[in-house]
């Protein structure tokens, strides 16, 4: 316990130094930099309260998210701005000080003003702050939606805003002392007005969702280094223990991922629990815009599906849910995809509303970028499906490919169960996938999951890189050229080639075009050119295509900015 709470501590100091803050930095310096010399002091204290407050005690209702719902930042947009709109007008100021002045009696009798007012303004921007949640936070933020507020939770969750908080108010007082500088110049007044220009500014963005959008395109763009400092910590092996104990264990496997029990059969469903409600805040896809929750999906069988886009046995799988939604939404079978991102630039709304576009999907389908709903079902997988009855419980669970018609008729049993009559003949998907046993395991290329890379460790950072020099063994890799490695990823920078042996019949590669235009990517297998790929958008590649799995020597050339994310065979 001390040593997550020390890890919280120092990530969210760190937090406090990434991108992620930018949305509230102008406010924050803004508010900062005019009333009396504890105004800083009230605005770091309101927002690690609120913060607080928000992760542990309105957890379940601002959904886990982040640290703010819908609602909530609504009513930080408008504190914000009618702050901003004061400090253009001082004369509205004096009288929104004027009750908030009388609450001095019940705080500090030091000198100084605006300590309280200070504290409304950091209470508003304590609930907009949107960090880069990294584990520890999504574990704090999904438990107590989902289990309950515990004294372990509150002194996690303290000890995050407490490091986010210590930083901001050095960042606080440094731009006051830049403000007091410009004050003495004679331009206070001028000074004023500009801050409460920046403060309407940020209210307008949050409330069109422009602080979010930058955040996504920080988080897509930039190195992990940047992004999350400490995911080194976060992710440790020490880390995700603790946060392992602090979870608790999945909630619904009762052993169909490790093939020690067998499914339940398809007339004998046991009750394993009451289905989690989703968590995330959207966006929502194919409902028109509008949330769902099971309280309203009562009286339907339902089908959860966690996956991502990249993921591709979560593509192996969606032609059995189309069909599937297809055959039986009409006897009141509703599929809900949650879409739970495993890299950075999953999390754009524009990529994953074209990967549903491309992949025909016609279900319901909400974005969980902060992986709310995910922690509140603990679960582990990609793809993850759970069937839930018209009551609402969770009667199967089942992890990975396969079992298709297991599933269908576990469908058939609970829609039965509901009312169904006459259900007809199964489902026929449009197409199917028939991957091979024989094939090398995934492999990442970002240093966060590298493994089988010779010469090896690669250190992260820009760098040249030679070929490794005699005959690669079976299922491992090279780079040769300039590449920058990342956690997350290996981006080309010149004469950049990858070269790896390896085994099956399809081979596919997820890539990111550079950051402006499109890049190629040269396909050698065995000496001769398979084919070159325009790779335009951040996607799964198919490399190779062959009827027999089989040996295969792949060298890939890169464009200078193309990324690569992750192998995976077939």
């Amino acid at each position: 316990m001390l040593l997550l709470t020390l890890f919280a501590l120092v990530a969210g100091a760190a937090t406090a130094i990434t991108p992620c803050v930018l949305p509230v930095l102008p406010a924050l310096l803004s508010a900062s930099a005019v009333g009396g010399r504890r105004r800083p002091v009230g605005i770091v204290i309101g927002l690690a309260l609120t913060f607080t407050i928000a992760v542990v005690a309105l957890a379940s209702l601002v959904k886990g998210v982040g640290v703010a719902g819908n609602g909530v930042r609504i009513a930080a947009e408008v504190v914000l701005f009618v702050f901003g709109f004061s400090l253009i007008l001082p004369g509205v100021a004096a009288k929104l000080e004027a009750p908030l002045a009388r609450l001095s009696r019940y705080g500090p009798k030091t000198r100084g003003d605006g300590f309280w007012s200070g504290v409304g303004v950091g209470g508003a921007l304590g609930f907009a702050y949107t960090p880069c949640a990294g584990p520890i936070l999504a574990a704090v933020i999904s438990v107590s939606a989902t289990q309950g507020t515990s004294l372990q939770i509150v002194i996690i969750a303290l000890a995050y805003a407490a490091g986010s908080a210590l930083v901001l108010l050095l960042l606080a007082l440094g731009g006051r002392h830049v403000a007091e500088a410009i004050r003495r110049a004679g331009r206070g007044l001028a000074l004023q007005r500009t801050l409460g220009v920046v403060m309407v500014a940020t209210a307008v963005a949050m409330a069109t969702q422009l602080d979010v959008k930058v955040e996504n395109a920080f988080a897509s763009h930039l190195p992990t280094a940047l992004v999350n400092p400490t995911s080194a910590i976060e992710n440790s092996h020490a880390t995700q223990k603790r946060l392992a104990n602090l979870r608790g264990k999945p909630k619904f496997d009762f052993g169909a991922a490790t093939a020690k029990v067998k499914m339940p059969r398809p007339d004998n469903l046991p009750v394993l629990g009451t289905a989690p409600n989703f968590a995330s805040s959207g966006p929502w896809l194919n409902t028109g815009g509008k949330a769902l929750s099971l309280a309203q999906l009562r009286g339907h069988v339902v089908l959860v599906d966690f996956w991502t886009y990249t993921c591709i046995n979560c593509i192996r799988t969606l032609p059995h849910l189309e069909a599937w939604d297809a055959k039986y939404r009409r006897d009141g079978l509703t599929v809900v995809g949650v879409h739970s991102p495993e890299f950075p630039f999953e999390r754009d709304a524009g990529n994953v509303a074209r990967a549903v576009r491309d992949d025909g999907i016609h279900y319901p389908v909400v974005q969980d970028n902060k992986l709310a709903t995910w922690n509140a079902w603990r679960n582990q997988y990609w793809p993850a499906d759970y069937l839930i009855d018209a009551q609402g419980h969770v009667r199967a669970a089942h992890f990975g490919e396969g079992e298709y018609g297991v599933i269908e008729s576990q469908i058939r049993t609970l829609l039965a169960e509901a009312g169904a009559k006459d259900l007809g003949t199964r489902s026929h998907p449009s197409r199917t996938y028939d991957p091979t046993a024989e094939a090398t395991p995934e492999t990442y290329l970002g240093l966060n999951r590298s493994e089988n890379f010779l010469p090896g460790p690669y250190p992260p950072g820009t760098h040249a890189y030679r070929r490794y020099a005699g005959t690669l063994p079976l299922s491992h890799f090279s780079l040769a050229g300039t590449w920058t490695l990342t956690g997350e990823a290996a981006t080309a920078r010149a004469n950049a080639q990858l070269f790896g042996r390896v085994v099956g019949k399809d081979v596919y590669l997820v890539l990111s075009p550079p950051a402006h235009g499109s890049g190629r990517v040269r396909v050698t297998v065995d000496g001769r050119t398979e084919k070159v790929l325009e790779v335009k958008t951040q996607r799964l590649y198919h490399l190779l295509s062959r009827p027999r799995p089989g040996v295969y020597d792949l060298r890939l050339d890169f464009a200078p900015g193309v990324a690569g994310y992750a192998f995976t065979f077939g």
